[in-house]
């Protein structure tokens, strides 16, 4: 397989490449028009030189026939040629006789080159010709007498050799300034690949299409909802399940491009645009549907240059809590039976082996009596099934901890709707747990758990042995995040406080050093018939 040339490579061959081409196009066009330039102006230097000579009264004398000036005219036009650096100046009369010349034994001699014909006639002119001199650039200029009779031709000649020179020195500046050109050209190049490369952090463009796809797919196989956009408040990137999303929520227009605001309330996306700071599992309602949103600010070498923001349908999240909070109650009311069955068959068998039968009757009397007490207990005032479910499993994981749980219930908890239901286990569940943690190592481990009804509030008041809490763990207690038990903890209390809110409910809390604790959640009473 043909090896495809890298980026880099490519970039610094294309921009060469056109370099070399523009540079050769330059040097061609500069080249001609030096070439034209120059020869104009020697050209104009030498009928510069001729008409003056015609203007001349010597020149003019001498071609009239005065002896006088017959014998200075050579040594005049040699001084002339000499200090303008042209290859001949010659006087000729109307028969085309030489009357000066470089070399003297040419003079009285015929001009040569043929060209002189138009001179002859009274026309100014130029013209490349060889003569005895070899070739040469050529002006003539008719020689004309006071009363405008003409009798005669300068003619001044400038070596094809010298032009060419000339020339030729010209040209080498443009080839240099060429090299030059063509230097910088190949050091821009370099200096343009390398910083393309670098800002594509060192990928070329198959990687990069490769990278594109598979960021493509990875975020379309996402279950959340993901919109990015810039620090302008447009959309700029958008999954297939935001776009599944979006239309379920009646919102069926292509949003990339337009702005967020066109779509979902944008304040908590303004707040991290400005302040860079993330705001995470926050409920947002539209159209009547709440979800819940992630949003987090988007950073290039420390700059924010826009914010992602994802979200997933609360009541799907609430099919997963739900499954798990009751598999984790089952399991732990499974778990502490267990272990309160299999102390209890020790006991069983160990009397049997003493062979104590009347003891054993007594001690099967009790569990009897403790178990159907307990359930009936829960089971007549509690008419929601999960969370008499869950009571009962807290007594049971209560025993197996070696604490006290009494529970006196002192009104009756109706059957309620799911997510009710689940609100009150999300309370009921952490509140149990924190106090189950607050007496472990308490001399005295009990807890207390009572439910009454005060002015068309059901209360839910949570008693502990433990150690207490202090004044400044009170006041933030029921933040996300704090908590006296290491990391990864403090989301109970934070999840009790949100769930009140949902439900319109509040928490009291009472506690002092080394005596305990007391929480009084208070929820609106909901009645049985209302089916809520």
């Amino acid at each position: 397989m043909r090896k495809r040339w890298s980026l880099f490579a490519t970039i610094m061959t294309l921009i060469s490449a056109v370099v070399i081409f523009s540079l050769l196009m330059t040097d061609i066009l500069i080249s001609n028009l030096l070439n034209d330039h120059t020869k104009n102006s020697l050209e104009e230097k030498a009928l510069m030189i001729a008409r003056v000579m015609a203007k001349t009264e010597l020149v003019q004398d001498a071609l009239e026939g005065d002896e006088a000036a017959l014998k200075k005219i050579q040594a005049y036009t040699s001084d002339i040629q000499e200090q303008n650096g042209v290859e001949f100046i010659v006087i000729l009369n109307m028969d085309g006789i030489r009357l000066t010349h470089p070399d003297v034994r040419k003079i009285g001699k015929k001009f040569q080159g043929g060209d002189e014909t138009e001179a002859m006639s009274g026309e100014e002119h130029t013209s490349t010709s060889e003569g005895t001199l070899g070739k040469s650039l050529r002006a003539l200029t008719p020689i004309f007498s006071d009363d405008g009779t003409q009798i005669g031709v300068a003619a001044v000649g400038i070596s094809l050799a010298k032009v060419n020179e000339v020339m030729s020195e010209g040209k080498w500046i443009i080839v240099y300034g060429s090299l030059l050109g063509l230097i910088a050209g190949i050091v821009g190049a370099y200096i343009l690949a390398s910083y393309i490369k670098r800002v594509m952090f060192n990928l070329e463009p198959a990687a990069i299409a490769k990278l594109l796809q598979e960021r493509s797919a990875v975020i379309n196989s996402v279950r959340e909802g993901i919109i990015a956009v810039d620090m302008q408040g447009n959309i700029t990137l958008v999954n297939q399940s935001a776009i599944d999303y979006l239309q379920k929520l009646g919102l069926n227009t292509n949003p990339i491009g337009l702005p967020i605001s066109s779509y979902i309330p944008s304040k908590g996306l303004d707040r991290v645009l400005a302040k860079g700071e993330e705001q995470l599992d926050e409920e947002l309602t539209i159209n009547g549907t709440t979800i819940l949103v992630n949003r987090v600010p988007v950073k290039v070498d420390k700059k924010i240059v826009g914010a992602l923001s994802t979200f997933r349908d609360k009541t799907e999240i609430k099919k997963l809590s739900d499954q798990l909070s009751g598999v984790k109650t089952y399991a732990e009311a499974l778990r502490a039976q267990s272990h309160e069955f299999m102390n209890r068959m020790q006991v069983i068998i160990g009397m049997l082996h003493m062979k104590n039968y009347d003891r054993l009757k007594e001690y099967l009397d009790d569990i009897v009596d403790q178990q159907s007490g307990d359930i009936s207990a829960i089971t007549s005032n509690i008419k929601d099934p999960v969370i008499a479910g869950l009571l009962l499993g807290k007594l049971s994981y209560a025993r197996e901890k070696g604490a006290v749980l009494n529970i006196s219930i002192m009104t009756v908890v109706p059957e309620l709707t799911a997510a009710v239901s689940y609100e009150i286990i999300t309370i009921l569940g952490n509140l149990l747990d924190n106090a189950l943690d607050a007496v472990e190592n308490s001399s005295t481990k009990e807890i207390e758990l009572k439910f009454a009804k005060t002015g068309g509030m059901i209360e839910m008041i949570v008693k502990d042995t433990g150690k207490g809490i202090t004044k400044e763990e009170e006041a933030l207690i029921f933040e996300k995040g704090i908590s006296s038990k290491g990391v990864n903890r403090g989301y109970g209390l934070y999840l009790v406080s949100e769930s009140l809110r949902k439900l319109h409910g509040k928490i009291e809390l009472e506690s002092a050093p080394d005596v305990g604790t007391i929480f009084k959640a208070s929820i609106p009473y909901v009645k049985e018939e209302n089916g809520r």
